[in-house]
């Protein structure tokens, strides 16, 4: 096992105990995004390009892409966020 591949290790386990304790669901969405990137760079790593892109894809794209809109329609995040923000921090 080489170096990088260990150091990639330690990047998934970071990124799953930080998405663990993230309080905010879009940080929560790019934690899981970036576990996504990854471990399919993990998968090249082992010589598996055809699960890299699957995870890429999928895991990245498509599921976060459907995170992002679920958490649009169900109102979670809003484009008026941070000024929202900024009223109450003005007040």
């Amino acid at each position: 096992m080489t170096v990088f591949q260990i150091i990639l290790m330690g990047l998934l386990i970071i990124c799953a105990v930080s998405v663990s304790f993230s309080k905010n669901l879009l940080n929560s969405i790019l934690i899981y995004m970036s576990f996504s990137l990854v471990m399919s760079m993990l998968w090249i790593c082992l010589e598996s390009p055809d699960l890299a892109i699957t995870e890429a894809a999928v895991g990245a794209g498509i599921t976060s892409v459907l995170f992002f809109v679920t958490l649009k329609k169900i109102h979670a995040i809003d484009a008026s966020e941070p000024e929202k923000e900024e009223e109450k921090e003005n007040e």
